[in-house]
């Protein structure tokens, strides 16, 4: 069979022009399953207040980010690379890797018109993202099925919405890892992208809520879709590999917007072990498989100055699964048991 294999990541501005940055952070945020709120005050919010207001101080933060990615942005370079060393793994003639951002370039609109020029017996989507949650995964196979919804002729359509468990996604970090000795460090910090707390809650029925659910400690039939229990759970697979107790590691969520997000929040967390005497900590964000602004600026940069400001003396972050050999072959392997 023709496959047609489309990998999505979240987005990037095309430059770190400040309208660049607008144009992003406008689609990004007006996402309905980003900012779960109803369309009025979600409009008003967002075009009225935080694009305006964010574009300019977010712009100079790209602008950082890129000189750090020797003039461009290290998620897109990160991305194509893995989409070569991917494609290598495959004969062409019969398997195609594409790359499309859920937001701006290069468009889902475009990357799938061309796949759909190109006859595919079936595609394959997988959102580059190992942990469920609908203001990512979700939101991607949505947008590529409302495309895809419309063509006269539609293929078989097989989707991959987590992979957090993967042999090689774990194995990929664990090797990252293997650069620090993580006993040389106070405390190590498993710090993924944060949510809304009702945007967990809303992958229960009826009445049960997050809190609910026993998410930090077991992944049942009940919170296996749900972002906390998933990223509790990747992290207890890293330690153990790692040989820690859960005494050395604790699980945090950054990027939040207000009080209502996931607990505890990575940026306290950094700042009381500060206040503890800690001097070094070691810093996982394994919900990015590519280095980014979320990793490379907030925790290696912006975390790294609450630390000193606190008593410490250094964040070490491990880098991303990047485009690490053992990371391709998690994704040769999530395809081919789908072909």
């Amino acid at each position: 069979m023709k496959t047609g294999v489309l990998l999505i990541q979240l987005g990037t501005p095309d430059s770190p022009s400040t309208s660049d940055v607008r144009r992003y952070l406008s689609e990004f945020l007006n996402d309905p399953r980003v900012i779960d709120i109803p369309w009025l005050p979600r409009k008003l919010l967002v075009n009225g207040i935080i694009v305006p207001f964010r574009a300019p101080k977010s712009a100079k933060i790209y602008k950082e980010l890129w000189a750090i990615g020797e003039g461009s942005s290290p998620l897109m370079t990160h991305t194509s690379n893995v989409v070569k060393l991917v494609q290598d793994r495959f004969d062409a003639s019969e398997v195609t890797i594409e790359m499309a951002m859920r937001y701006q370039n290069p468009s889902m609109d475009s990357v799938l018109e061309r796949m759909r020029l190109a006859n595919y017996d079936q595609i394959i989507i997988l959102p580059l993202f190992p942990q469920y949650a609908s203001a990512s995964s979700g939101s991607a196979i949505e947008k590529a099925m409302n495309i895809i919804r419309k063509w006269w002729v539609i293929p078989e359509v097989k989707i991959i919405n987590q992979f957090w468990n993967q042999e090689g996604y774990i194995n990929s970090i664990v090797e990252r890892a293997k650069y620090f000795d993580w006993k040389a460090y106070d405390h190590v910090l498993f710090s993924f992208h944060g949510l809304p707390e009702r945007q967990v809650d809303k992958v229960y029925e009826g009445t049960d809520l997050c809190t609910d659910q026993p998410c930090e400690s077991e992944i049942n039939e009940e919170n296996k879709f749900c972002y906390k229990a998933t990223s509790f759970a990747t992290a207890r697979l890293i330690a153990e590999k790692l040989g820690m107790k859960e005494s050395d590691y604790t699980v945090c969520f950054q990027s939040r917007l207000d009080k209502k997000w996931l607990t505890p929040f990575s940026d306290k967390v950094v700042e009381e072990w500060g206040k503890k005497g800690a001097k070094k900590l070691l810093a996982f964000s394994p919900a990015f498989v590519a280095d980014c602004l979320e990793t490379i600026i907030e925790i290696g940069e912006e975390y790294q100055e609450i630390f000193e400001e606190h008593g410490g003396e250094k964040i070490q972050l491990v880098p991303s699964s990047n485009d690490h050999p053992l990371f391709i072959d998690c994704l040769v392997d999530l395809i081919e048991k789908r072909i």
